[in-house]
């Protein structure tokens, strides 16, 4: 996960803002359902699959939180 995730989330979860880290988390989950789809030709998404799935998880442990 990035440095710039976890403070983005950090700062929702003082704020206690859920509803802008449930789309933060909705937005990420777009973002690699439509790489996933355009996935299998000569380019490797993987990492970038991988780097959502990290941010997904910080958000979601964000939401834990509050």
């Amino acid at each position: 996960m990035s440095d710039a995730v976890k403070l983005i989330v950090d700062a929702y979860v003082s704020l206690k803002d859920r509803a802008a880290l449930e789309e933060m988390r909705e937005h990420r989950q777009r973002l690699r359902k439509s790489l996933q789809e355009k996935a299998g030709g000569w380019v490797d998404v993987s990492r970038s699959i991988q780097i959502f799935d990290e941010d997904i998880d910080a958000v979601e442990a964000g939401l834990a939180r509050l």
